[in-house]
């Protein structure tokens, strides 16, 4: 039991009718939902007090609190505990409920649940914010009306889309002599599994195992329709539709002014002798015309120009995804020198603050008036003009500490200016060569003023014959001619379809055109739920390039995830992990609204999902707490860990629970932890659908995933590309989520040891296990006899050669012995990909690893079935990689363009197009096939030649970890 204050505002009445506040201490239990403690506690209390008639009826009042975030939270939602409230004081406030209850516990649910109260963006004083939320609720509500009237096998196609394979199964069948044995489970618990049939069978007699199967009755099927129609129209009823925003007027810009932003003055800043502001005006990161710079300002406090920027570029040129950057920065030389931009003269200057924003806003108007930008103190390296164009254009939310830049912007006319919409040569043979040779080059190539004039000269022949070259052409353009632009546009009206791999890397930073995303966008509407979901993870990053919340990649993506639940589940997890950083808060608590208004039957499931995280992050900090902090032996934090998961609350949340990393996967089991810094939690649970088969989960506080998630989204992009090619490598993408700030759920792979757990329990030494090279042999022997061990050595050559190129190509470090992973089927797998793209591991400025990838003599005795003299087995190994490598160069670009539209997540060692240049190197790009694969021959020889150092360095991490 635990003391609750309850603090009764404008509630009680004393006479004569004075308004009072009254504070009651109740006795009120942390597992106790909020309406027992209002009706069985509250109510009886108020029973006694003087005019307890006037209180109204007990419906018409609700609780509110401070919560974790320090914000005022009102808990619309009754049935919530105290221990999931968690209140940041033991206090409560009793207010009144206005009308509109069902709408407003919806509300209440939608922030819990994307972790960001609605009432903060209802105060946000933004009408951007305020259109794009009344066009998505307008939007949802007319989905729910659809769905309403859907029929039960409609809803079922609609949320549980099938994954369909092209082509016949009769070549599997015959290559099973055939028999299909099929494990058919039956559960009424839920029927989601059903829809990947076709798919998952094809996979599993890929991979030759049995597929289980669970048989629904369509009674269940129908009972989970009606009551999410049921959960609908609860909403519904309560609804009011909003009616559509007038357009704005029409009026083309004017056609000689020049821009002249006008610099008023900073608040907030340190303190510095002599202060300036540079200002440029961008396109992507095209510079559109010479930045402008202020004079310098001399103040303690606060630094006053009122001072006319102008840029020479007339408005009717402006494209219209321009932004304007400003860069505050201290002059630290007194000596009045000429100024320079060349990063030798940049030690002369200490960069402060920098703010971004857009010229046009979200309507297509031209910016007018006074605005207060508040600036980020955070600068990365390198900028050009010391602006940061790749920057958000959002300001920063927290205005208390942040420096304040006051701007002003003119206006031309009575009238809005608006953006006008658009209205709807060739060379010869000698040209088309140099064409040619330009259109393949990779992204990351530069282009020279003379290759771009050519390209643009040149742009009839790339629609007909290069028209995967859009890219190469858009950097060609010149965004500061107005007429440049409306040609490109009529060019995109008649421009052929892309594929969506080739439209992926038209949503880069360097194409922020409004016409060119939406065709990038349009193009991607052919990808399957299955090709959509393999890049989902790359689009939702890119969002942070949009520079308005309605936009075509916005809307597409929600589109797919209200049509597909799956796809639904995982936008929400992409979206949700990220809501605490500052920059994208606001931007995506908007989709998530959105998303979560036009899919409302699914709230519960992922609201069930985040407080079951909320509990493992409150159990992992209790057992790190008491680690650290007490010393408490391990026998008693397992005890209070135990005590812990026991509690009603923890059972109820933590079962029957569909799992993040697979919503087709529901849960229900134990838990343990493991004995590493960040005290993981390993948890065991039985997949209810699948008739008891244990899954295992670990859970991670205190660990970034979100580079392993992308580096693992690789590996299975290179998988799928090699069975496209008919190849088969056996990977073992096994999944991996990050939920939070730090934290994040991965998937254990079962039957599945480390490489030095087997040679550690084949040898009595410690220092001498990393050298018994028959020690992985043995184990698969002991795990394997027959014509299945002849299988897993078959597993391990392919799974091998598989890692050996993918761990080259994408430059994976720290490959020690606990981060490769054999199967007792044979498999070998890698995990723990803290250190990408060439970023090794030293020590005294010497690299540890000094192979291109891990194959070591131990790895040789197994694929030569320990025979020395099986040549052909090793032969044939080599070959494998080498098919694998010129699979993975002909993709180079998609992998290039993949890892670009990640440079702004924040990834510790993705943070600049010099990281991705590994790519470019490692696939031998801009090489012929024969010189890229004599590259590669001469890397796998020196990995076989140097595997001495890899065994030394596994010797060393096998007696620094012993256990």
């Amino acid at each position: 039991m635990k003391s609750l204050q309850i603090k009764c505002e404008h509630v009680f009445y004393n006479p004569p009718g004075v308004y009072t506040d009254n504070l009651k201490a109740l006795q009120w239990h942390r597992l106790s939902p909020s309406q027992v403690c209002k009706q069985i506690l509250l109510w009886k209390e108020a029973q006694t007090y003087p005019l307890f008639s006037l209180l109204g009826e007990m419906e018409g009042h609700m609780f509110e609190c401070v919560n974790q975030a320090a914000v005022h939270e009102e808990l619309e939602d009754e049935t919530r505990r105290l221990c999931d409230v968690r209140p940041f004081l033991p206090v409560l406030k009793l207010i009144t409920r206005n009308c509109g209850r069902a709408e407003r516990i919806l509300d209440s649910k939608i922030g819990v649940l994307i972790g960001k109260g609605l009432h903060e963006l209802d105060a946000l004083q933004d009408q951007e914010v305020k259109d794009f939320r009344s066009k998505m609720k307008r939007i949802s509500e007319e989905k729910m009306q659809c769905m309403q009237l859907m029929s039960w096998g409609e809803w079922l196609r609609s949320c549980y889309s099938m994954t369909l394979e092209a082509g016949s199964l009769e070549n599997l069948i015959d290559k099973h002599e055939g028999v299909i044995k099929i494990t058919m489970h039956y559960d009424q618990s839920q029927v989601s599994s059903v829809n990947l049939v076709c798919r998952y069978i094809r996979d599993c007699l890929l991979t030759n195992e049995s597929p289980h199967l669970t048989l629904v009755h369509c009674d269940v099927v129908k009972a989970m329709f009606e009551k999410e129609i049921s959960t609908i129209g609860s909403v519904l009823a309560w609804k009011t539709s909003n009616p559509p925003l007038p357009l704005p007027p029409k009026k083309r810009l004017p056609t000689a002014s020049t821009l002249f932003p006008a610099l008023q003055l900073i608040k907030g800043v340190l303190s510095f002798v002599y202060l300036a502001v540079r200002a440029g005006l961008f396109h992507g990161t095209e510079l559109l015309c010479k930045t402008a710079v202020s004079s310098e300002s001399s103040s303690r406090s606060e630094h006053v120009w009122n001072k006319t920027l102008e840029f020479d570029i007339a408005v009717c040129d402006l494209p219209r995804m321009a932004r304007l950057c400003f860069a505050i920065y201290a002059v630290m030389d007194k000596v009045k020198k000429q100024r320079s931009t060349k990063n030798t003269h940049l030690n002369k200057y200490q960069t402060i603050p920098w703010v971004n924003t857009m010229v046009f806003d979200y309507r297509g108007q031209l910016k007018t008036g006074d605005i207060i930008l508040h600036c980020w103190s955070s600068f990365p390296d390198e900028l050009e003009e010391m602006l940061n164009p790749i920057g958000t254009i959002q300001t920063n939310p927290y205005t208390e500490n942040a420096t304040e830049l006051h701007i002003s912007f003119p206006e031309y006319s009575t009238q809005p200016v608006v953006f006008p919409a658009f209205d709807k040569g060739r060379g010869g043979k000698k040209f088309y060569i140099e064409l040619k040779e330009i259109m393949e080059r990779d992204p990351l190539s530069q282009l020279c003023e003379n290759e771009k004039d050519l390209i643009w000269t040149l742009r009839h022949d790339c629609r007909e014959n290069f028209p995967q070259s859009l890219p190469k052409l858009l950097l060609s353009v010149k965004w500061s001619k107005h007429e440049d632009m409306a040609q490109l546009q009529a060019l995109l009206q008649i421009w052929p379809k892309l594929s969506p791999r080739d439209a992926l890397e038209l949503l880069d930073f360097n194409y922020p055109d409004q016409y060119v995303r939406e065709f990038a966008v349009n193009c991607l509407r052919d990808m399957s739920d299955d090709e959509l979901l393999q890049y989902l993870l790359q689009l939702v990053q890119v969002l942070r390039y949009e520079p308005y919340y309605d936009c075509a990649l916005s809307r597409f993506l929600l589109e797919r995830a209200q049509s597909s639940r799956k796809i639904g589940h995982f936008l929400f997890w992409h979206l949700r992990s990220e809501m605490y950083m500052p920059a994208v808060s606001v931007h995506f608590a908007l989709i998530l609204e959105a998303y979560c208004r036009g899919c409302i039957p699914h709230i519960e499931v992922l609201k069930k999902q985040v407080e079951a995280l909320s509990k493992l992050k409150a159990v992992n900090e209790l057992i790190k707490f008491g680690t650290i902090k007490t010393k408490t032996k391990q026998a008693h934090l397992k005890e209070a860990m135990m005590t812990c998961l026991r509690q009603t609350g923890f059972i109820e949340t933590l079962s029957d629970l569909h799992s993040p990393l697979n919503p087709n996967i529901l849960l229900a089991g134990r838990c343990k932890y493991m004995d590493s810094k960040m005290k993981p939690l390993w948890i065991v649970y039985n997949n209810k659908l699948l008739g008891g088969d244990t899954v295992d989960i670990i859970f991670k506080n205190g660990d970034d995933l979100r580079q392993d998630m992308l580096t693992l989204q690789i590996l299975r992009l290179m998988d799928l590309l090699w069975k496209e090619a008919n190849l088969e490598y056996r990977i073992v993408p096994y999944g991996c989520l990050a939920t939070g700030d730090h934290s994040g759920l991965i998937e254990v792979v079962s039957s599945a040891d480390t490489i030095a757990n087997i040679q550690k329990t084949s040898s009595n030494m410690a220092a001498a296990a990393a050298f018994n090279k028959d020690a992985l042999l043995n184990w698969l022997k002991d795990k394997n006899s027959g014509d299945a061990l002849d299988k897993a050595i078959e597993e391990f050559t392919l799974s091998c050669a598989g890692y050996c190129v993918a761990t080259y190509v994408l430059g994976i470090g720290d490959r020690h012995s606990d981060n490769i992973m054999v199967r007792s089927t044979g498999q070998l797998f890698h995990i723990d990909f803290g250190h990408i793209l060439g970023n090794f591991k030293s020590k005294f400025g010497i690299k540890r690893e000094r192979v291109p990838f891990i194959l070591t003599h131990d790895f040789i005795h197994v694929i030569q079935q320990g025979k020395t003299s099986n040549t052909e087995k090793f032969g044939n190994f080599r070959q494998y990689c080498e098919e694998a490598y010129l699979i993975l160069r002909k993709n180079g670009n998609l992998f290039i363009t993949l890892f670009a539209l990640m440079l702004t997540a924040g990834l510790p060692e993705l943070t600049s197009v010099k990281d991705i240049q590994y790519l470019k190197d490692s696939l031998a790009l801009g090489k012929t096939d024969e010189e890229a694969l004599k590259q590669f021959r001469q890397k796998f020889d020196e990995a076989l030649r140097e595997s001495w150092t890899t065994k030394v360095n596994w010797m060393a991490h096998i007696v620094a970890h012993p256990s």
